[in-house]
């Protein structure tokens, strides 16, 4: 079995985001990028897949030179190899067919992407991806076994789980609950010396359309100060509720 996972390098949460060029591009400077959780989850599942079932890892990501201390932690963790598309991708829409124009030459059994990335939540490439490859497609996805050529998911729901089955080849878009925070894996000295020896191949990008573009970011306005209320000021506490905070 050929499992593709794809790869997002994204600003660690933690981190103090800035904007340059009148607001118009992200200010990496100082910035710690890390594997976006969501595709952490779809990684780590795929690599109980390659225990289970000697499954091949290829590990992928469009982007810069920048990308390629993620990939190697990706390598550490347990891919086979990992893939760069030598891109500074615009939108979702470019990631994705410079992603199928790959798949359509290596021709995957299961291709696991996060459900969204945390930079800009787009939630796009998964889905258009499976469209551009004609594959089956299961997003929000918490559970996935494989037996033969048969996926059998479950996904999040409003108000539940649903559980459905299909035929390989399938993209997810993997979440939390595909595993556990607790079941991530952390790359020991042995696997980070092992990423030394595996292959980072750097492809050069397809021809691709933009679809979009980004006019402006903003940050959230600050929040105000905090007004302490005395504990037997009660008449006080809702006037301030009701005429400023106006949640009542």
């Amino acid at each position: 079995m050929k499992i593709l996972v794809c790869i997002s390098h994204v600003p660690d949460t933690t981190s103090k985001i800035n904007f340059v060029d009148d607001a118009t591009a992200f200010d990496k400077n100082g910035v710690q990028f890390i594997i976006n959780p969501n595709d952490e989850f779809g990684l780590t599942r795929a690599i109980w897949f390659q225990q289970k079932y000697q499954a091949e890892v290829t590990v992928i990501t469009v982007g810069d030179a920048s990308c390629e201390p993620t990939l190697r932690k990706c390598l550490a963790i347990g891919a086979n190899k990992a893939i760069r598309i030598d891109l500074n991708p615009t939108d979702g829409f470019q990631v994705a067919q410079q992603l199928s124009a790959h798949c359509k030459e290596e021709k995957y059994d299961l291709i696991i992407a996060g459900r969204e990335s945390i930079d800009y939540n787009g939630a796009m490439v998964p889905g258009m991806l499976s469209a551009m490859m004609r594959y089956n497609f299961v997003t929000n996805c918490v559970e996935l076994e494989i037996e033969g050529n048969t996926a059998k998911a479950s996904r999040e729901i409003d108000g539940g789980i649903e559980s459905v089955s299909c035929q390989l080849p399938l993209v997810i878009g993997a979440q939390k609950g595909l595993v556990e925070e607790k079941d991530l894996i952390i790359p020991n000295m042995r696997g980070i010396m092992q990423a030394r020896q595996k292959s980072l191949t750097v492809q050069p990008p397809v021809e691709s359309q933009i679809k979009s573009s980004i006019s402006k970011f903003e940050k959230p306005a600050p929040k105000g100060a905090v007004k302490m209320v005395e504990p037997d000021q009660i008449d006080q506490l809702i006037d301030l509720l009701h005429n400023e905070a106006k949640v009542i």
